[in-house]
Order: structure tokens, then C-alpha cells, then sequence
């Protein structure tokens, strides 16, 4: 089987770097929760299409807040994000759904239905543009199970389609996760702490798949990242965050230990990196 990557998501061509889908922008963007938790600080920042960013920061940084931000799941509460032309906050029912349809959401507890297969759970990718009638019958027809083999296929895991979501391992659990945001056809992917929960080598992997996803189709990626390490290795541009700031914005080469202990408020530690933890 080949790979069409119009059919996840867009080609391979230059243009989708300018798709306008792809582009976010925080402007003066503000998260109080309702405890009085300062999520974001005025945030203003723009994620051009087609950038690979990773956000690191320490837990409680406002790194999950800026994420989710970005698909409405945490609202602003003063100023705006916006991606492409539409700017949440001022969306409706439907507009939000259309928005949530154009941006993949990969969390670090992998949210498949366990029971069902793996080829199922991609298919969920597909509920936007797939008639209710048809979901309630699970008869999603040929041209959605072509986009779901070819997301598998992207990450390389289209010969467990039939197995069960539960007999997977966790990092090829997080493979079908990110298969089922490609099969969304979106432009932006957000992946919430994606190997938090993932041994260094399958991390790896995961980070890899991600990687090539943004390089060969042009979807923005954002990912947070706990590990410097990886966000070095894998991300194009790194923003760091604390306590809700941009305390830190450049390439992986600019990012090194006294920017990351500046990101961190404190000197690194074996846990702060991916290849430490297989020590620990």
C-alpha cells in the first residue's frame, strides 16, 4: 500500500507550509482558571504553518494550558488565539467542532477505546466527516478505511489494524493515538506530554513519527515536553515557559543547559532528561 498524504493531512509540496490552517496566534492570550490559577500571562506569540515547536517548562509552567488552548479545550480569558481565520472565543457550537476537526489532539494517557480494534479507533479520526447515521451503524465506508490504513501505515503500525486496542503495548498504543489525529486530515497535531509515560527507546519513536509527520506533510506540530533532550533533538523551535511567560523562545541549538536552567528556575537533574531516566 502507498501513502497519499493528501488523504492525512495534505502533500508533501512546499505550499503547505503557507496553508493558513496551520497558523497560531496568541495575542495578549490570558488563562485564569476558576481557583484564581494564572494558566497564561498575556501571552503573545506566533506559531508560523508548518513549524515542529516544542514547549518545555516545568509542571505547572502553563505549557498544557497553552496546548489546549489552542483547540478551545482550556478558554482564554482575555485576549485571543486564533488559528487560521478563526479566533476561539468567538466561535460557535458548530465552529467549534470545525476547528477541533482541523486540529489533532495526542494525550499522554493515549484515550483509545481499549475494547475495539485499533483500525476502530483510527476511524474515530473520521467522525467529523462522516454522518452520524453511518458512525451509530459503524459503517464508515471504503474511503474512510483507506484514510485509516494510510495513517497506520504512516506510522508504521498497519499490521495490528485488527488486533485489539488493549493487547498493544503503550507506545504503539500512542502510535494508533497519533494515526487517529492524522486520519482527521488536520493541520495542526497538539501532543500533550505524548511519552511521559513511554521508555526511552519506544519516546523515541513516538518523537520520530511526529517529526516526519511535520516534515513530510507540513502540519504544524506542537508538543510539550518535559525532557530536554528530546525537545533539543526534535524540535525546530523551543519555547520555554514559567509560571505562564515565554521565558525563552529559539532553535535546539540556542537551547543550552543555562537557558534550560533559566526555563527551570533551577539547576538540571537526571530527571529532567530522557536518557537519565533509563539510569535512574
Amino acid at each position: 500500500m502507498t501513502f497519499d498524504s493528501s488523504a492525512a493531512g495534505g502533500t508533501s509540496t512546499a505550499d503547505d507550509t503557507t496553508d493558513p490552517r496551520g497558523h497560531v496566534t496568541f495575542d495578549n492570550a490570558q488563562v485564569v482558571y476558576p481557583n484564581g490559577t494564572v494558566g497564561l500571562k498575556g501571552l503573545t506569540l506566533e506559531i508560523q504553518s508548518g513549524q515542529m515547536v516544542v514547549v518545555v517548562g516545568l509542571s505547572g509552567a502553563g505549557k498544557s494550558t497553552l496546548i489546549r488552548s489552542i483547540n478551545g479545550l482550556v478558554p482564554v480569558t482575555g485576549g485571543s488565539v486564533t488559528v487560521g481565520h478563526r479566533t476561539i472565543g468567538h466561535l460557535s457550537a458548530r465552529g467549534l467542532r470545525e476547528l477541533r476537526a482541523d486540529t489533532g489532539m495526542i494525550f499522554q494517557s493515549f484515550n483509545l477505546a481499549k475494547r475495539t480494534t485499533v483500525l476502530n479507533n483510527v476511524l474515530m479520526g473520521r467522525l467529523y466527516h462522516t454522518p452520524t447515521w453511518r458512525t451509530m451503524l459503524g459503517w464508515y465506508g471504503p474511503e474512510n478505511v483507506e484514510i485509516a490504513m494510510q495513517a497506520l501505515e504512516r506510522v508504521e503500525i498497519v499490521h495490528k489494524a485488527y488486533d485489539k486496542a488493549a493487547d498493544l503495548s503503550g507506545g504503539q498504543q500512542q502510535r494508533v493515538a497519533i494515526a487517529r489525529a492524522l486520519a482527521q486530515q488536520p493541520r495542526v497535531i497538539l501532543a500533550d506530554e505524548p511519552v511521559a509515560s513511554l521508555d526511552p527507546p519506544t519516546s523515541h519513536v513516538v518523537m520520530r513519527d511526529l517529526q516526519r509527520i511535520n516534515r513530510d506533510l507540513g502540519i504544524t506540530v506542537v508538543v510539550n515536553l518535559h525532557f530536554l533532550d528530546l525537545a533539543r533533538r526534535y524540535g525546530d523551535r523551543i519555547i520555554g515557559m514559567r509560571a505562564g511567560e515565554v521565558v525563552f523562545d529559539g532553535t535546539g541549538a540556542e537551547a543550552d543547559e543555562t537557558v534550560f536552567e533559566n526555563i527551570y528556575g533551577r539547576s538540571l537533574t537526571a530527571e529532567d532528561v530522557l536518557e537519565g531516566q533509563a539510569a535512574l
